[in-house]
C-alpha cells in the first residue's frame, strides 16, 4: 500500500500511530449526525488501527485499505477513507472528513484519489457505497464523482431500509 498524493491531500496508509490524533477528529459530534457513534477511547482506537494495519481480513477474502488524509496546507489530519476490497473486484468504500473541512472539495478530492488507486494497483472494477438515506452529504459527493443506483447490487447485499447503496464502474488506468 502506498502514499497517494493530490493537489491538497496526502494520503498515507493508516496506522496505529495515526490514532492519537484521529481519535481528536473523530471526537466530532458532528460527523456522526447521521450514524456511527465516536470512538469509546483512543486506546480501542489504536487497537482497532493496529488490527487494520494487516490489510487483510482474518480469512484472507478481503483487502483493508485505510488511508488517513493530510492537508497540504497545515500537515493537519483531516479525515480518511478507506476500502474493503473483495475477491469479486469490488470494493465497499467509506470515508470521513472533519466537518470543519465539510463543503471545501476535500472529501471529493480524496475519494478520487482513493477510486483511481484502487482500479490502477488492485484491479477493483466496481466501487460500492452503503449510507443512510438522510445523508445528504454522502449522496451528492458520491454522484458527483459518477456513483449511481444499482438495484441488482442493492439486492445481493444487505442494504437496510433506511440504507442507499450507489456504485460506480472503475476503468484501470
Amino acid at each position: 500500500m502506498r502514499t497517494l498524493e493530490t493537489q491538497r491531500l496526502i494520503l498515507e496508509p493508516q496506522t496505529a500511530e495515526h490514532a492519537p490524533e484521529m481519535f481528536a477528529l473523530l471526537s466530532d459530534p458532528n460527523i456522526y449526525e447521521f450514524e456511527n457513534a465516536p470512538p469509546s477511547s483512543e486506546q480501542s482506537l489504536t487497537k482497532r488501527y493496529h488490527t487494520l494495519e494487516s490489510r487483510r481480513s482474518p480469512d484472507g477474502t478481503e483487502q483493508w485499505l485505510n488511508w488517513v488524509l493530510r492537508n497540504r496546507a497545515g500537515g493537519r489530519l483531516i479525515g480518511y477513507v478507506q476500502a474493503t476490497v473483495r475477491t469479486d473486484s469490488q470494493a465497499f468504500i467509506a470515508y470521513e472528513i472533519s466537518s470543519v473541512y465539510w463543503g471545501q472539495g476535500f472529501g471529493q478530492e480524496a475519494v478520487r484519489a482513493m477510486i483511481e488507486e484502487l482500479g490502477a494497483s488492485y484491479g477493483v472494477e466496481a466501487a460500492i457505497a452503503v449510507f443512510k438515506k438522510r445523508n445528504f452529504r454522502s449522496r451528492h459527493l458520491l454522484l458527483r464523482l459518477g456513483f449511481g443506483p444499482a438495484p441488482d447490487k442493492s439486492a445481493a447485499f444487505r442494504v437496510e431500509v433506511d440504507e442507499d447503496l450507489l456504485a460506480r464502474s472503475i476503468g484501470r488506468t
